[in-house]
C-alpha cells in the first residue's frame, strides 16, 4: 500500500482528515489498497455546512449572470483537464479511460445547461390583474444544499448536483462516495480555479456519519441521492423527517424487450454496451432481455455468445481493455455468489464469468461477461439488482406477457424495446410503468436539458435530477403582488418649479 492520504476540500482549500478514522481505497485492477480516504466526523460535516452557510447570502447575491460566467470557466476547465480527470476515475474505479471519459461529458452537459441558468430562473408576470395591481413569480435559493453519491460515476452524477444548485444560488457540501473520491476533490479544486468564491462548494469524505449528520443538520435545506433503493429510502425518510426538500435516485432492474421483428445485429450491439459497459455497474445498465417468444431468444444468443467470448476484460491501463474489473473484491464476491445463486435456481448458465484470469493481475476484481437463460422472475438473479456484468434472459410467450412482467417488477428506472413496429413501440412507451424509455435505444439517459428519473421505488421524492426539474429542486417560488398608489390620481405635483428652482 502506498503512503497516499486524501483529505476534504472545505472553504476553498485543502483539509486533513482529524476524526482518526479512515476508509480503504482500492485499485480494483491489482485488487490492493492503494490509497486511504479520512472519514470525517460529524463535528467536520458541521464545520463544512457552517462554511455553506456563512458563504450563502453573497453568493444567493450574485447576479445569475456572474454565475454563469464561472460555469463558462468551469466547463473550459473540464475539457482541459479531461485526461487527468478520467485517469482519477478509472485507477479507482477501474472503468475503462474511454467509458470514464463518457461519463465526465455527460457531467458537462449538465455544466452546459446550468451555463443557461440565467434563463431557467425566469419567472412569469401578469399585468393589472385587478385595478392597478400586477403580479409575478420568482426563484429563490433554498440555501446549503447537499449531495451524495455512488461509487460508479465519481465525475457524472456529483456535476448532475452541484453545478444546477450553485447556478441557482445554493452553496453546496458535497458526500462522494468513499470508494474513489479523488475525481470529486479535484472537481471542487477545478470549481475554484473557475472562479467560485471559497465555501460555495465543499467536499467532505465519510460514511454514515457523515450521511446522517447532512441529514439531520437543520442548516441543509435539500438533499440530493443516488445510490441503492435500501439506503435511498432510509435518506429520503430522515431527511423528509427534519423537513428538507429530498430527492433520491434509487435501484434499477431494467428489461430490454426484443419484439421478433427486431434488427438482430442491432440488439445484440446494444445488449454488449448497455449489459456490460462500466462492468454492470451503472443503475441504467440492462441487465434482463425479455424476448418475445423463442425464436428472438434463440437467434440473439446465436450472435451474442460469440461476442461475449471475444469481450476483452483487463486494466485500464490495456487500451485494448473493452470491460475492466468491479470497484472492490467484496463487489466482486457478491456478483459471483449471484452467479452461484443463479445456478441453484435453475437458471441455465450459458456463459460464466467467474474465475476470469487477467495475466498480471492474479488479485484484480475482475468479473467476466456473464449470460444466465431461461430466467424466471421468481429468482434472485432477476427480482435483485445485481450491479455487475451479469444479464439474464427471459422468455416472455406473448408481448402483453413482457409488458406485465415489465410493470409488476419493484423498479422503474430505464427500459427499452427494440422492434421495427411502430405500433407496438408507441403502446410501449404508452403503457409502461417507467420513468425512462427506449425505442430501439438500449440505455435512454435523458440529455441534460431534460431530466433524469424514474419511478416505483427507483425514486422516492417529487423531482428528477437536472434539467427543468433541477431547476425547480434547488429553488422555491415567490409570488409578488404588487399595488402603487397613483400620484397623478391623488393630486400629487412632480412638474419644475418656476423659476427654474427644483
Amino acid at each position: 500500500m502506498t503512503d497516499s492520504h486524501l483529505h476534504h476540500y472545505i472553504d476553498g482549500k485543502k483539509v486533513p482528515g482529524n476524526s482518526g478514522r479512515t476508509g480503504d481505497i482500492y485499485n480494483p485492477a491489482i485488487g490492493k489498497v492503494t490509497k486511504q480516504v479520512p472519514l470525517a466526523s460529524k463535528a467536520e460535516v458541521e464545520q463544512a455546512i457552517a462554511v455553506a452557510q456563512n458563504a450563502f447570502p453573497a453568493w444567493a447575491a450574485t447576479p445569475a449572470g456572474k454565475r454563469a460566467q464561472i460555469m463558462f470557466n468551469f466547463r473550459d476547465l473540464l475539457k482541459s483537464n479531461m485526461d487527468r480527470l478520467a485517469e482519477s476515475v478509472s485507477s479507482e474505479h477501474g472503468k475503462t479511460l474511454d467509458d470514464a471519459k463518457g461519463s465526465i461529458t455527460r457531467g458537462l452537459e449538465v455544466v452546459e445547461f446550468a451555463c443557461g441558468i440565467s434563463q431557467l430562473l425566469k419567472g412569469e408576470y401578469s399585468e393589472s390583474v385587478a385595478g392597478g395591481v400586477d403580479s409575478w413569480s420568482t426563484r429563490q435559493a433554498l440555501g446549503v444544499c447537499a449531495g451524495i453519491t455512488p461509487f460508479n460515476f465519481p465525475a457524472m452524477v456529483p456535476m448532475w448536483m452541484f453545478p444546477m444548485a450553485i447556478a441557482c444560488g445554493n452553496t453546496f457540501v458535497l458526500k462522494p462516495s468513499e470508494k474513489d473520491p479523488s475525481c470529486p476533490l479535484l472537481l471542487g479544486e477545478l470549481m475554484t480555479e473557475a472562479g467560485l468564491p471559497d465555501g460555495v462548494l465543499n467536499v467532505v469524505n465519510g460514511d454514515k456519519e457523515a450521511v446522517d449528520t447532512l441529514l439531520t443538520d437543520p442548516r441543509v435545506q435539500a438533499v440530493s441521492f443516488v445510490g441503492s433503493t435500501t439506503i435511498g429510502e432510509y435518506i429520503y425518510h430522515t431527511g423528509t423527517s427534519h423537513n428538507k426538500r429530498v430527492q433520491a435516485l434509487c435501484g434499477a432492474k431494467n428489461h430490454m424487450v426484443v419484439m421478433p421483428d427486431a434488427d438482430m445485429d442491432q440488439v445484440v450491439d446494444a445488449v454488449m454496451g448497455a449489459a456490460y459497459g462500466s462492468a454492470g455497474e451503472r443503475c441504467m445498465a440492462i441487465s434482463v432481455v425479455v424476448t418475445v417468444g423463442d425464436e428472438p431468444a434463440d437467434a440473439m444468443l446465436e450472435k451474442l455468445v460469440p461476442r461475449v467470448e471475444a469481450l476483452k476484460v483487463g486494466p485500464y491501463t490495456d487500451r485494448s481493455t473493452e470491460m475492466g474489473p468491479v470497484i472492490t473484491p467484496e463487489s466482486r464476491d457478491r456478483i459471483n455468489g449471484y452467479i452461484e445463486k443463479g445456478l441453484s435456481e435453475g437458471a441455465e448458465l450459458v456463459r460464466d464469468g467467474r474465475g476470469v484470469a487477467v495475466e498480471g493481475h492474479p488479485d484484480g476484481c475482475f468479473v467476466g461477461a456473464t449470460i444466465f437463460d431461461k430466467v424466471t422472475t421468481d429468482m434472485s438473479i432477476y427480482t435483485d439488482e445485481i450491479f455487475g456484468p451479469v444479464l439474464s434472459i427471459v422468455r416472455a410467450k406473448t408481448y402483453e406477457e413482457a409488458v406485465q412482467m415489465i410493470n409488476d417488477h419493484e423498479y422503474g428506472n430505464g427500459t427499452a424495446i427494440f422492434t421495427r413496429d411502430g405500433d407496438a413501440a408507441r403502446d410501449f412507451s404508452n403503457r409502461i410503468q417507467i420513468g425512462m424509455v427506449g425505442i430501439n435505444v438500449p440505455i435512454p439517459v435523458p440529455l441534460a436539458f431534460h431530466s433524469f428519473g424514474g419511478w416505483k421505488r427507483s425514486l422516492f421524492g417529487d423531482h428528477a435530477i437536472h434539467g427543468a426539474e433541477g431547476v425547480r429542486f434547488y429553488t422555491k417560488l415567490k409570488t409578488v403582488t404588487s399595488r402603487w398608489p397613483s400620484g397623478i390620481r391623488s393630486g400629487a405635483v412632480f412638474n419644475f418649479k418656476a423659476g427654474g428652482e427644483h
